[in-house]
């Protein structure tokens, strides 16, 4: 039996907890996809075969699926659980390239790789899928394309004054509320460039993520609200664009060591 639980969904891409009871020797019936998926063992241990070649897939080796190609699974061992990552054609080629040639279908997964999953999954915990979540999985992603397409890749490094301009203009877009900065993937169409190019730029030019920059100017705001008497905290945090006000809070207490609470007690007027 296999059963997956969504942990975030958006157009571009889904991210699921897969678990498989399944305990079997044989080959299971080809199956055909229509995405990009990239596939980390949790716990647990499978085979799959896909353009005739078998793999050993545990904790240390994930799999990297493209669309079209033929896939069947084994599970000789027992069970496992898994982190399943689909990517939609038009951002995998963002990452990878038009012409990209898939070299590898395994991925070794290194105590880094190990990492970045691990803290995917926290990420998608936080509630901020559309900036911090997808910033890590722009990151995973760009490392298992790195390892398994053949190829130069657009992930390459560009020129600083690129960056500098890049950055200029994502900072006043999010300093003025354009619509467009609600989401990384939003934003960096507004920009016209990869949500990946986008996320590179901010840490080479300024040393923060384009995610904590964002949350450096909706806390400024947030700070000018508390300081006049803001008593709404559903509200604030709605009108900041925060997931709900326990979202607020957990920002709050993460970059000031304080909740929203404490923070108007703290700005209010000496009596």
């Amino acid at each position: 039996m296999l059963t997956a639980v969504p942990v975030a969904t958006r157009p571009n891409f889904g991210i699921s907890a897969v678990a498989c009871h399944a305990d079997h020797t044989w080959w299971s019936a080809p199956e055909v996809r229509s995405d990009y998926r990239v596939v980390l063992v949790r716990r647990g241990r499978f085979r799959r075969s896909a353009a005739g070649v078998p793999a050993d897939l545990d904790a240390t080796v994930a799999y990297v699926g493209a669309p079209g190609e033929e896939e069947s699974f084994a599970h000789p061992v027992g069970g496992d659980h898994c982190t399943a990552i689909s990517v939609m054609p038009e951002l995998w080629r963002s990452l990878a390239g038009d012409g990209s040639v898939q070299a590898a279908q395994s991925l070794y997964v290194d105590p880094r790789l190990e990492l970045a999953h691990r803290r995917l999954i926290a990420t998608a915990r936080s509630g901020d899928v559309d900036y911090a979540l997808t910033e890590d999985l722009l990151a995973l992603l760009s490392t298992a394309i790195g390892r398994t397409v053949a190829g130069p890749t657009p992930l390459g490094s560009t020129s600083a004054e690129h960056d500098r301009r890049l950055v200029a203009a994502a900072r006043e877009a999010i300093v003025e509320g354009h619509p467009a900065t609600d989401t990384l993937f939003s934003l960096a169409e507004l920009l016209g460039v990869s949500p990946y190019r986008l996320s590179r730029a901010f840490p080479r030019e300024l040393g923060v993520s384009v995610t904590r920059y964002r949350h450096r100017v909706r806390i400024g705001r947030a700070l000018d609200r508390l300081e006049a008497g803001e008593n709404s905290l559903s509200t604030l945090a709605a009108d900041l664009g925060y997931a709900d006000q326990a979202h607020l809070t957990r920002t709050m207490r993460q970059y000031l060591g304080h909740t929203p609470t404490r923070l108007r007690r703290l700005l209010a007027p000496a009596p």
